[in-house]
């Protein structure tokens, strides 16, 4: 009698394991393909050997919440050489500019006659390479850039293929709003991307970028995608810039996302990100006020169910005198989905008169969910105008829900008028109208896919 043997079982996957296959002959290539300069490609290289040393997380605070599991990438290929030519596209109404990208490839490009004769650049970093290279190399190299202690920052600082380029000249001052749009999704692919936004003195912009789900994309296929993309801020003094991000990509896509600003001498930065797609986001913001009297808000917004995992983290630090830092996350939960939400503030020596307050809340709306919340302070200089934190998890209010049914209200409509009315005011601090609007839109039709597979009733 022949007995099988038993199967082979699959290798076990570690919480901190990164599937991703990455080599350094993989940086080496991309260097090749996209023709960088020496400073760039040694750039490349310092930022994968910064990869391959440091752990999935520095911050002690944290390790214990880091879950990579839901990351199946063995099978992932880099995207090496996307196209940069793209084609005619209309301007939206009210905006001053629009790059498309799609799975890599630039698609479609506008700039706003008034912005260009400004002295705008709005392009991709592979043209302003070719056309620029000095400046592109201020940028990188002037920006702070991307953070030294973040594992996959220093990956996407290795291979990015991709890029954007904002360049808005001092006292420019752009009415209307510039879109990003990258479409991604298409299964087995990994795209690494870098965002380089700069304001001169006294200049001012607003900023919507959309990360949407590709034609290629497949919803239900069990093969992932991977998205790595970042945000690299420089505000001049005086400069005001506004971004909202709405992150909608299908629930097959890995999404990683870095955003680190550094702002200058009374410049302003509003923040707004919303986080409804993908399968996996781990998120990281990382604010430097290094001028006096300068400020951040920062809003965000997380909402989803089946078996997302949310994993946001925020770092604001305060170096100049009489800083200002508002932030505010907010998470609803369905079916088994987790968050969760992690902030720092931290106020240096040199930062005397700071303000800043930071808040964590989340509402789970089954009783599979699970959310955490830790924000917490670090405080080197003890004159200081606020210095606050503020947390809280739970499910929908009893109370309010009896008040609410109690005046003919029935229990579904109920619990959507409290969660709608608990993400609000984090919506209503989108500093883009039709982002705005697109939100709420996207809100209500998450709900309503909640209810239609029963996942709010349970709450």
């Amino acid at each position: 009698m022949t007995v099988a043997s038993p199967r082979p079982r699959p290798a076990r996957q570690g919480l901190t394991d990164f599937t991703l296959s990455v080599r350094r002959e993989d940086v080496e290539e991309i260097a090749s393909a996209a023709a960088d300069p020496e400073w760039l490609r040694a750039d490349r290289l310092a930022g994968f050997d910064a990869f391959e040393a440091l752990p999935a997380e520095t911050n002690l605070l944290y390790t214990t919440y880091i879950d990579l599991r839901a990351a199946q990438l063995s099978a992932t290929q880099l995207v090496h050489s996307p196209r940069t030519e793209s084609g005619v596209i209309p301007l939206p109404d009210g905006a001053d500019g629009l790059l498309v990208l799609t799975e890599g490839d630039l698609t479609g490009a506008v700039l706003s006659d008034e912005a260009a004769a400004a002295g705008v650049t709005f392009t991709t970093i592979a043209d302003l390479a070719a056309r620029r290279p000095d400046r592109l190399r201020e940028l990188i190299d002037g920006s702070g850039s991307l953070p030294a202690d973040d594992k996959f920052a220093q990956l996407t600082r290795a291979l990015w293929t991709q890029g954007v380029v904002l360049d808005v000249p001092a006292g420019v001052r752009l009415a209307r709003p510039i879109i990003v749009r990258w479409a991604v999704g298409a299964p087995d692919r990994a795209l690494l991307s870098r965002t380089l936004i700069a304001l001169g003195d006294g200049a001012q912009a607003s900023i919507l970028e959309e990360l949407v789900a590709s034609d290629t994309a497949v919803p239900t296929n069990a093969r992932q995608s991977f998205l790595a993309g970042t945000l690299e801020v420089t505000l001049g003094r005086e400069a005001r810039l506004e971004i909202a991000s709405l992150q909608e990509l299908p629930q097959t896509t890995v999404a990683f996302q870095h955003r680190n600003a550094v702002i200058g001498e009374g410049a302003t930065l509003h923040w707004a990100l919303a986080q409804l797609g993908s399968r996996l986001v781990r998120s990281r913001v990382d604010n430097r006020l290094e001028g006096d009297r300068s400020s951040v808000e920062q809003v965000e917004i997380v909402f989803g169910g089946a078996d997302q995992l949310f994993d946001l983290t925020s770092y604001t630090r305060h170096l100049g005198r009489d800083t200002t830092g508002n932030l505010l996350s907010k998470g609803a939960l369905m079916d088994k989905a987790r968050s969760y939400m992690k902030g720092m503030i931290v106020i240096d020596r040199s930062a005397v008169g700071t303000d800043s307050f930071l808040g964590e809340f989340g509402m789970n709306l089954s009783k599979a969910t699970r959310s955490v919340a830790i924000p917490s302070l670090e405080i080197d200089q003890p004159d200081c105008r606020r210095a606050a934190h503020a947390s809280s998890v739970g499910p929908i209010d009893e109370s309010q829900l009896f008040y609410l049914e109690s005046r003919g209200i029935p229990p579904d409509e109920a619990r959507k008028f409290i969660v709608m009315g608990f993400l609000e005011p984090v919506v209503a601090r989108v500093p883009v109208a039709e982002a705005r609007d697109r939100l709420r839109d996207l809100l209500e039709e998450t709900w309503q896919a909640g209810i239609g597979t029963g996942t709010v009733a349970a709450a």
